[in-house]
């Protein structure tokens, strides 16, 4: 079966708002204030909690201590799960691309860095959990994207062939991920990552949902 994988923070969904809200719930407990601004660190919120902790201390000025970040990181992960979506919004069209390739024959799945849980969490706040025929998560396997082989477990969880899947993202991670696995890219313009997408020299490039069917067609073909 062909199956349509997606990445979830930055291409199904703008998470970058709560995402930086319990980082700065961490800068707080520390004694400082809010050192993440959603606008302008948006891009650093979708590379995870380490990332955006370590951009805090780096302007508090103090030097990268892996100790401090090791101590915050859960406490940031239990921020985040207490207010996962009062901020988080999916792309226009999303949902309804991804209900026409199934309803066309296609298996759909989340491939995802986020902890399993916590991207359970959010996409059954989000309403959307049951249309997916798999979900993996950054702990669910022993390898995490942008090894092969996560992606290839989601795909055949979802009951789909590996050799014939696709990914759908917004980073490097996900267009390492899909050159190492073989199969085609394409990287969303719209997400917070920001840079140019077209620089990593994805399959395509995707600036509305409304056209993703197509470009679906005709990177792996129609559904059987």
């Amino acid at each position: 079966m062909k199956t349509v994988v997606f990445d979830l923070d930055g291409t199904l969904a703008d998470t970058s708002g709560d995402l930086i809200a319990a980082a700065n719930a961490c800068f707080r407990q520390m004694g400082e204030g809010d050192l993440l601004d959603a606008s302008r660190d948006a891009g650093t919120a979708l590379r995870g909690g380490r990332a955006m902790l370590t951009l805090g201390m780096q302007r508090l000025g103090r030097p990268l201590d892996d100790a401090t970040i090791d101590v915050f990181y859960p406490k940031l992960l239990e921020a985040y799960a207490q207010d996962i979506d009062s901020r988080t919004y999916l792309y226009p069209g999303a949902m309804d691309a991804v209900e026409t390739l199934k309803s066309s024959g296609y298996r759909v799945a989340i491939c995802t860095n986020k902890p399993e849980a916590l991207a359970d969490q959010l996409l059954r706040r989000l309403g959307v959990r049951d249309i997916w025929q798999s979900m993996l998560g950054a702990d669910s396997l022993a390898v995490r994207k942008p090894d092969p082989e996560h992606l290839h477990e989601t795909t055949r969880r979802a009951g789909g062939d590996p050799a014939q899947s696709m990914l759908i993202g917004d980073s490097i991670t996900d267009r390492k991920t899909a050159q190492a696995a073989g199969v085609p890219c394409v990287l969303v313009t719209f997400g917070p990552a920001g840079g140019d997408m077209s620089a990593l020299k994805p399959e395509a490039l995707l600036h509305d949902y409304a056209d993703l069917p197509g470009i679906v067609a005709e990177l792996i073909g129609k559904a059987a």
